[in-house]
């Protein structure tokens, strides 16, 4: 089986990047919201991670696996467990199934 490609939503330091290009998978496209960790991404994979997935998500290309890491504070105990109702990350999950829904990937 060759390569597959795969986007890394949310993706921090890259963790699931490094784990998926080591099985000989492309990453094809990445966000991450902050700007140090995204510099970061950028400099350890050679792909800019887009900001926002809320203003980006209509620019995912075609992919095989989807990763999202996407934030857990809202639904940590440690947190103030708004979950969905979180005002800043909340709603991230919703654009996780608008690009499942969109894509239809295998993974």
């Amino acid at each position: 089986m060759g390569g597959l490609r795969f986007i890394d939503l949310f993706a921090g330091l890259g963790g699931f990047h490094q784990a998926l290009d080591r099985l000989g998978h492309e990453c094809v496209f990445a966000s991450e919201l902050d700007p140090l960790l995204a510099a970061l991404y950028e400099r350890n994979f050679g792909i800019k991670p887009v900001g926002d997935i809320r203003k980006a998500y209509v620019e995912v290309p075609a992919h095989d696996i989807l990763c999202a890491g996407f934030p857990c504070q809202p639904f940590s105990k440690a947190g103030e467990q708004l979950g969905f109702e979180c005002p800043q990350w909340g709603d991230l999950f919703e654009y996780v199934v608008k690009i499942l829904e969109q894509h239809n990937p295998t993974y």
